[in-house]
């Protein structure tokens, strides 16, 4: 082989840079078995509507083998697959079938917790003094019987739990059946990393690391301080939790994980063109975290945190205000934005609730979210506009959403399944009633419904992941930001000799905007229309235009 037809076939190591990554909820994509539960055959066979549309990756939430208290975030097995999504033969199919497509594999990692159910948590707990003793966060109680401080876990209640075989309190940060692994321990980061060569060695191009700076502990057990109510921010937990009163720098976001993350970061260097993108789970330093972890090349490819999926509204001055702190915190990082995921609302019922024309909001906000700097993840069901599920409390089956409701109804309402056909039972999910309900709300915005009628949401998409591809600024570009006109949202995305212009009208009605200085050609191929004349624009509502610097 010669030096230039080996560069040709070269993996891109930064193919993740700008790159689109569709979200899969294994549960509730696609049935292949009739059990009413997603599973891997499921996934595998549905993955020609994601080559469809137009998506680099996709990112696979937890498929091992779990007691399912949190639905696969409750690990018992890091190395096998739960019979209930299939085998690890068919793991094997569904990466040769994606990158038959053409299609990225990334994998969603679980590793600051596991199950109680874990072999690892099963001899931890059995004595003071196993070989895995010291694998999770143990601690004596206070004199009086009280757990060792104030920590909190994000379900609700104390972060400690009280084992009665060892005499002592153990650390979860979620649910009671969530153990935290304790990774002040050289042991079990080095038999997690073991865990992670095994996923590479079977050929998936990257991972998703949930709760990524919950990774470490403060060893002195110290308690967090109170957070004064005007810093307290619902996005990292509802409002109704007391988690939001604490500020969290004893329990999490602990400076050791830095180190952690060179290691883990230097395992992936040993294959070719792997990526990681974390989740920064914190209200008050998210984008600070995010900087840390992303910044030089020796830790995270890339982060996001919870700015975009808040309930905070999305306008203009939101949208800068977001991008120019991110830019202030990772000069030299790069975020994986989101305005939808497992654990949120989905977008256009948390920020359009209210709107008359949720078509055009939704076609809308996907143009906003796959023209900023950074990567893209789009969760499966935002391209076909769903609404968040209104479920009845007996349909319920997140324990978080049992735990606070009615004030906080958990995360069943972006869980319900994948609706594929109207003309088939349960939106041809699958043949026997599923485990979630199926709106029927949703089942008229199928994927059958959708496709081949230009002006539906998902042909949106279709089209936009396309013009998007023509375009190198969008997804490698830099931004920068337009004086800010009320309702209309301004910026240009500059890469090499292409300069961008983005203009979007985020409100009801028709807007008028100024164009910056210079050439500006229209860009055709959106789907967007706009009337242009001089230095000025006419937008309808929810509209955008794109025009390239001559």
């Amino acid at each position: 082989m010669t030096i230039a037809s080996a560069s040709i076939t070269a993996p891109d190591k930064n193919w993740w840079r700008g790159a689109v990554i569709y979200q899969i909820y294994p549960r509730s994509f696609q049935d292949s078995n009739g059990d009413g539960i997603g599973d891997l055959k499921g996934i595998a066979a549905r993955l020609p509507h994601v080559a469809n549309l137009g998506a680099d990756a996709i990112w696979v939430s937890p498929f091992f083998m779990s007691p399912m208290r949190d639905f696969g975030y409750d690990v018992s097995d890091y190395e096998d697959v739960d019979p209930i999504f299939g085998t690890l033969t068919d793991f094997d199919s569904l990466i040769a079938e994606a990158h038959r497509l053409g299609i990225k594999v990334m994998i969603d990692l679980v590793i600051s917790h596991s199950s109680d159910r874990h072999p690892w948590f099963v001899e931890s707990r059995s004595s003071q003094n196993n070989p895995k003793a010291d694998w999770y966060v143990w601690s004596d109680s206070k004199p009086d019987g009280t757990p060792p401080n104030n920590w909190l876990s994000i379900f609700g209640g104390s972060a400690w739990a009280w084992d009665p075989t060892r005499m002592q309190y153990y650390m979860h940060n979620f649910l009671t059946s969530q153990p935290d692994l304790n990774l002040h321990n050289p042991e079990v980061q080095d038999r997690l990393l073991d865990v992670v060569r095994f996923w590479l060695d079977r050929g998936v191009d990257g991972f998703r690391l949930d709760t990524i700076n919950f990774y470490f502990h403060d060893r002195e057990l110290r308690d967090n301080p109170a957070l004064e109510p005007a810093r307290r921010n619902a996005s990292t937990a509802p409002a109704v939790n007391p988690y939001n009163f604490q500020e969290h720098i004893y329990d999490k976001n602990r400076p050791e994980n830095i180190a952690f993350l060179k290691r883990f970061r230097s395992v992936l260097e040993e294959y070719p063109a792997i990526a990681a993108v974390g989740e920064v789970g914190d209200s008050q330093r998210g984008l600070e975290i995010v900087g840390e972890y992303t910044s030089g090349d020796d830790k995270m490819h890339m982060c996001y945190a919870f700015e975009f999926l808040s309930p905070d509204a999305l306008t203009p001055s939101r949208v800068e205000e977001v991008m120019s702190d991110f830019g202030a915190a990772a000069p030299d990082g790069w975020a994986c934005w989101a305005f939808s995921n497992h654990d949120v609302m989905r977008h256009v019922s948390r920020w359009g609730s209210l709107v008359a024309d949720r078509e055009a909001f939704a076609k809308q906000y996907s143009a906003i979210l796959m023209t900023l700097r950074g990567s893209v993840c789009l969760y499966q069901g935002e391209e076909l506009g769903l609404t968040e599920a209104e479920l009845a409390y007996q349909d319920l089956q997140d324990p978080y959403g049992i735990q606070f409701w009615p004030e906080f109804k958990g995360r069943d309402g972006c869980r319900t399944p994948m609706v594929w056909d109207s003309q088939v039972a349960q939106g041809g999910f699958s043949t026997v009633k599923p485990w979630l309900p199926v709106p029927v709300e949703h089942i008229l915005r199928a994927v059958s419904v959708q496709s081949g009628d230009e002006n539906s949401v998902l042909e949106h998409y279709r089209r936009f992941l396309a013009f998007r591809k023509q375009h190198l600024a969008f997804a490698k570009g830099e931004i920068v930001f337009a004086e800010p006109q009320e309702e209309v949202l301004v910026y240009t995305r500059k890469f090499e000799d292409e300069t961008v212009l983005c203009v979007f009208n985020m409100s009801a009605s028709e807007g008028t905007a100024d164009l910056p200085e210079g050439n500006w050609q229209a860009l055709p191929g959106h789907g967007f229309t706009s009337n242009n004349y001089g230095n000025k624009i006419d937008i309808p509502a929810w509209g955008a235009y794109f025009a390239r610097l001559a």
